[in-house]
């Protein structure tokens, strides 16, 4: 759960989603160029050796995307965006468990 400043923030996949409408990776949108290498030309490509995963702010458990410093379970139950701590909604009438 990201919001809307930080989601130009996330990187894109190497295949182009089936389903076209609200798809980032599709070639009509302009996202993608026909015949390019995406291990090549990613800017956040995982890589295992230098890439040093943060540990989340709230139960320090490791985070599993790079950029973001809390973990999705913690960003879904405190309604905040997992990459910079905004709040996305007001929690005060829900019931917020990861089961």
């Amino acid at each position: 759960m990201v919001c809307e400043k930080c989601e130009k923030k996330l990187g894109k996949v190497a295949t182009p989603d089936p389903w076209k409408s609200g798809a980032r990776n599709t070639v009509e949108g302009g996202g993608r160029k026909i015949g390019e290498n995406k291990a090549l030309t990613a800017k956040s490509r995982f890589n295992p050796y230098t890439a040093k995963f943060e540990t989340c702010r709230i139960c320090r458990q490791k985070v599993h995307q790079l950029g973001s410093h809390y973990c999705q379970s913690c960003a879904y139950k405190k309604a905040i965006c997992a990459m910079c701590g905004k709040k996305l909604m007001s929690t005060k009438s829900y019931k917020q468990s990861s089961t």
